[in-house]
């Protein structure tokens, strides 16, 4: 598998994709225009990797804002990582700014969608 590297736009993260380190990165906001089509060759990419992951899957997320589109695409991401957490060791990194409440709240929501991931919230100064 090759490694996939897009960089941040104005409305799309910049986007990390490596199978040898076994990592997902997400960083900046998501509100494209056309999500599923942006995140189309990302959920691909993912369902690939885990057909033969690392022993682990780290996933970076450090996103601003999102959309509800987004947040729906997040959640069909975290959904294949969770149907396939005996594959791989999992671990979500939700990153916010301590002073982003959204931002933490959305991923306490999913962590109560996903309780048998590790998944964690990161706050950052």
């Amino acid at each position: 598998m090759e490694k996939v590297y897009i960089p941040a736009t104005r409305y799309t993260p910049e986007i990390t994709l490596d199978p040898q380190k076994g990592l997902i990165e997400m960083k900046g906001k998501s509100y494209p225009e056309n999500t599923f089509e942006f995140y189309k060759p990302i959920i691909d990419w993912v369902k690939e990797y885990i057909k033969n992951p690392n022993d682990t899957t780290t996933v970076n997320m450090e996103i601003v804002y999102f959309n509800s589109s987004t947040s729906k695409l997040f959640f069909n991401l975290f959904d294949i990582l969770y149907e396939n957490k005996d594959k791989s060791k999992i671990t979500i990194n939700w990153i916010y700014d301590k002073e982003n409440d959204t931002a933490k709240e959305a991923g306490e929501d999913f962590i109560e969608d996903f309780p048998d991931i590790d998944f964690r919230l990161v706050e950052k100064d």
